[in-house]
């Protein structure tokens, strides 16, 4: 262990010297290689938090004489995963001579526009709102970031008092200022009032931090976090205990999940009467320490100090005043005590903003709480999508740290509303939120998909996640699972082991989409196996296996997901997958053909049973997938060839030159089915979608 590495006990040191060395000179690609292992800590900055810059000299291809020019994130960037194509290139000089035009904090938004006169690399990402505050300051290298340890700083009473204490006069403070052109300028002027300074403290809001190369730039960061971290710890450590004591305790760790996987449709329910969410559960220890305290009730509303926090948290969570001991599955119940803790949210929050809007501001925005709090249970979040439910539970856990070290230091302190209201609903941030990506059609939706190990059941899952949705695989099969879990990116997909003859296998399947996210909307039951045989030959071994996986499991999958859908009260898809052989007679096929035709029927049943619930029930029906086909892999394949007289290896040929279509069947084929009943014939219940080429024996009509 080098001496680097030894020194800190509070931040992760991650510079590697061979990884660097690899770069050589290349100040750009030092800058990118700095901003990714900073982002790497989370205690250092979260997902989209803070920003980093770099300066080097080119030739100016317009004239051939040498310029500066600044890179930096551009907006909406992420350092942790930062590479040349999220940043932009600015010419420095251009940048500084906007102070000869700018007009004063009315003019912010004008500032932001101008930026885009500034460009020097013309693939630049567009500049942020934090450009001038690095393209003012003279430092080669500049980290802008957001520690726990720093925010408890900047966000504790006497902020700049706490400052000179833990620093001296080598850390510059500034008062809080909405980020933008003047606080770029108070940036400019702290560092000529304070020469030699190595830093500078945002009040409520975060740290800067530089260096003549990346790795002085990484190191003054680390240390100054490092300072600041352990002038914390010697805080509590003396205070003797945080958030004065714990006022509750947690229920044991596997209860907790429970209550969770009971509650989180219910939440996900009151949470989506706008916009469908997707809910992120945490109950971690740093989490229970302050939901559990005494001081919950006091800091809770006081909301969150750093922009950054807020932005993706709303300005304070819900706090459910229930008991965690109560019986979660008496839905009407629960029900009766949640409805009014969300209506008081809501209409908290319209106070909110009626009574802080300008004449300009966007309109209100969806009332519905980011971050629910349950004493004794643990954290819950619902947003957009899976990610953005994840950050701003990790933001919420940043909330936590800031408050936890304010409250050691002196006590904490919030923004003033006004101010908090005037970032959330500012103009340049709802403009940000126009430019996002039209959302997929199934983006906010939750899929559970049975026999997703392989075959037909994977290809499902992938056509559900391409389309948007996060998916739930099941498998009775853990390796394969794990497998196909590796080819979705983060917060897309999660799995289960999952035997579908076992009622307490599919329950915990359910309980870990409920966990994972808030609940489910699409369930398919592809999940299956097939046995071909004459009647002589087909034992109650064959027939019972074949109704417990097809049949049995189809009617408690669809008992568990109605019940869960039920509680959401947002509708659903129940989707079986059954087969050509329900509906047409072939030889050496009875218990086969009679699991699908019951599979297909209870279907119709079903439909007409929960249509008013807007659940819709349908079923797709393949014929002969053999390629990528996991059924095809055993017994079926023989007997079937065997049926037809033909060999194995003339199976996919003979399938294909049978069908209207002459066209073989692949399992992207029957995803395509999946997909169309879920996204695109949202008002269909009760049908039949043949895959099949077009076999005029299985017509339905």
């Amino acid at each position: 262990m080098n001496d680097s590495v030894r020194q800190f006990k509070y931040v992760d040191y991650l510079w590697d010297d061979k990884t660097a060395a690899q770069l050589g000179d290349d100040q750009v690609a030092l800058f990118l290689y700095r901003s990714n292992i900073l982002g790497a800590d989370l205690r250092i900055t979260n997902y989209g938090g803070g920003n980093t810059s770099c300066k080097t000299i080119e030739k100016d291809p317009l004239t051939n004489e040498e310029v500066e020019v600044m890179w930096i994130k551009g907006s909406g960037g992420d350092i942790g995963t930062l590479t040349k194509a999220g940043i932009a290139g600015l010419y420095t000089e251009r940048l500084r001579n906007l102070k000869d035009v700018y007009g004063g904090l009315e003019d912010e938004d004008r500032m932001v526009g101008l930026f885009n006169h500034c460009i020097y690399d013309l693939d630049s990402k567009a500049p942020s709102i934090d450009t001038p505050l690095h393209g003012l300051l003279p430092f080669k290298h500049i980290d802008h970031l957001h520690p726990d340890a720093l925010i408890a700083v900047a966000a504790a009473k006497d902020s700049e008092k706490v400052t000179k204490e833990i620093w001296g006069d080598t850390m510059g403070w500034v008062p809080w200022q909405r980020p933008g052109f003047d606080l770029g300028l108070q940036l400019e002027k702290c560092l000529a009032d304070n020469p030699g300074i190595r830093g500078i403290v945002l009040g409520s809001h975060g740290l800067f931090t530089w260096g003549d190369t990346s790795y002085e730039s990484y190191m003054n960061s680390l240390e100054v976090i490092e300072m600041a971290s352990a002038y914390i710890e010697k805080k509590i450590q003396e205070k003797g205990s945080v958030f004065g004591g714990q006022k509750i305790g947690s229920l044991p760790e596997k209860e907790r999940a429970e209550k969770a996987a009971q509650l989180m449709p219910l939440l996900r329910g009151l949470c989506s009467s706008e916009n469908r969410m997707i809910g992120h559960f945490n109950d971690s220890d740093v989490v229970l320490e302050f939901i559990n305290s005494n001081d919950l009730d006091r800091l809770a509303p006081m909301g969150t100090s750093c922009p950054d926090h807020f932005l993706r948290t709303k300005i304070q969570p819900l706090v459910l005043d229930i008991d965690a001991n109560a019986d979660f599955t008496d839905t009407d119940t629960v029900l009766r005590q949640l409805k009014p803790a969300f209506e008081q949210y809501k209409k908290e929050y319209a106070d909110y903003y009626n009574t802080h809007k300008r004449a300009n501001s966007p309109a209100m925005r969806d009332a519905s709480p980011v971050i629910i709090i349950l004493p004794g249970v643990g954290m819950f979040s619902f947003a957009k999508n899976k990610q953005t439910t994840r950050v701003a539970n990790e933001f919420y856990v940043n909330a936590i740290n800031v408050m936890r070290g304010a409250e050691a230091i002196t006590s904490y302190t919030s923004l003033p509303r006004q101010e908090a209201f005037d970032i959330e609903y500012w103009l340049l941030e709802e403009a940000k939120l126009q430019r996002m990506p039209k959302e997929k059609p199934l983006s906010r939706k939750v899929a559970l998909v049975t026999g997703a190990g392989g075959g037909i059941g994977k290809a499902i899952a992938d056509k559900l996640a391409e389309e948007g949705a996060n998916v739930v695989l099941t498998d009775i099969a853990k390796d394969r699972l794990q497998e196909a879990l590796k080819t979705y990116g983060r917060d897309t997909a999660s799995y289960a082991v999952c035997d579908v003859t076992k009622s307490d296998s599919i329950e915990n399947a359910f309980k870990k989409a409920c966990l994972d996210f808030g609940g489910v909307d699409i369930v398919v039951h592809s999940a299956g196996l097939a046995i071909s045989k004459p009647l002589e030959e087909t034992t109650e071994k064959d027939w019972d296996i074949l109704q417990n996986v097809l049949v049995k499991g189809q009617f408690e999958l669809a008992q568990k997901a109605v019940a869960i859908m039920r509680k959401q009260n947002l509708g659903g898809d129940f989707i079986s997958i059954a087969s050509k052989n329900g509906l047409v007679s072939g030889p050496n096929n009875v218990a086969y053909g009679t699991s699908k035709a019951a599979q297909q029927h209870m279907a119709r049943l079903l439909a007409a049973e929960l249509g008013s619930d807007q659940i819709r029930v349908n079923t797709v029906n393949p014929d002969g997938v053999i390629v990528g086909s996991k059924i095809w892999e055993g017994d079926w394949a023989e007997g079937r060839a065997k049926a037809y007289g033909i060999s194995v290896e003339e199976l996919p040929a003979h399938y294909a030159k049978r069908n209207l279509l002459n066209q073989i069947i692949y399992p992207a084929d029957i995803a395509n089915g999946v997909f169309a009943l879920v996204a695109v014939l949202n008002k269909s219940t009760g049908n039949i979608i043949n895959v099949d080429g077009g076999m005029a024996n299985a017509f339905v009509r």
